[in-house]
C-alpha cells in the first residue's frame, strides 16, 4: 500500500479472494489506517479495495464456469461419503437462494471467497453477481475500512475482534462436516445390515 497507495489495496484485496488464508480483516483496517494518515483517501481505499474484491470474485466464479457441472458431478462421485444426490441437492438450494447467498456471503469471513465458484459452476447471470457482488463488497469493505480509519494507530484491533468470527464461522463448518460424516456412516452402516 505504502508502494502502489490505494490500487495496492486493491490488488492486496484480490489476491484475498484468491488465497483467503490472506485475510480481508488485516488488510482493509489497514487501507483506513493508511488513508488516515494521508497516504490515500477514504474514497479511494473504499473504491480500490471493492474493485479488488469484485475483480478476485470474478476470477473465482470463472473456475467455477470452467469446471462446470458435469466435472463436479464426476468429481463428487469420486469421493467417498458424497453423492449425486448431494450434488443435486445443493443446486436445488442455491437456486432458491443463490443471490441472498452471493450478496450476504461477501459479508462472512471464508464464504467471501468460496461462494463465488458455485455461482460459476451454477452459471448465475454474470451481471447479476457482479452486482451483487460489487454491493456486498462494498458494504464490507466500507465497514473494516473506516473501523481502520477511525482507530488510527490501534487499527489492529479489528483483526482481534473479527478473528473471533472467523474461528466461530470455522468452528460451525467444521462440526456440519462432522455431523454430515456421521449421518453417512451411520447410513452406509444401515444399508450393508440389510443388505444382509
Amino acid at each position: 500500500m505504502e508502494t502502489l497507495g490505494a490500487p495496492g489495496a486493491g490488488v492486496a484485496i484480490a489476491l484475498e479472494n484468491l488465497f483467503p488464508p490472506l485475510p480481508s480483516e488485516v488488510i482493509l483496517p489497514l487501507a483506513g489506517f493508511t488513508a488516515s494518515k494521508g497516504n490515500m483517501t477514504l474514497f479511494d481505499a473504499v473504491l480500490w479495495t471493492t474493485l479488488g474484491s469484485v475483480v478476485g470474485a470474478l476470477a473465482l466464479y470463472g473456475v467455477g464456469a470452467l469446471l462446470g457441472r458435469e466435472r463436479v458431478v464426476a468429481i463428487a462421485a469420486k469421493l467417498p461419503l458424497v453423492s449425486v444426490s448431494d450434488i443435486e441437492k445443493t443446486e436445488a438450494w442455491f437456486a432458491r437462494h443463490g443471490r441472498k447467498t452471493v450478496f450476504f456471503g461477501r459479508m462472512i469471513p471464508i464464504f467471501r471467497s468460496l461462494i463465488s465458484i458455485p455461482a460459476g459452476v451454477e452459471r448465475m447471470p454474470i451481471t447479476v453477481f457482479t452486482l451483487l457482488t460489487t454491493l456486498g463488497s462494498l458494504i464490507w469493505n466500507t465497514a473494516f475500512v473506516m473501523a481502520g480509519y477511525l482507530l488510527g494507530e490501534n487499527w489492529s484491533l479489528v483483526e482481534d475482534y473479527v478473528g473471533i468470527l472467523s474461528k466461530v464461522v470455522l468452528g460451525v463448518v467444521v462440526l456440519a462436516m462432522v455431523i454430515f460424516v456421521a449421518i453417512r456412516l451411520a447410513d452406509r452402516r444401515k444399508g450393508s445390515h440389510r443388505a444382509r
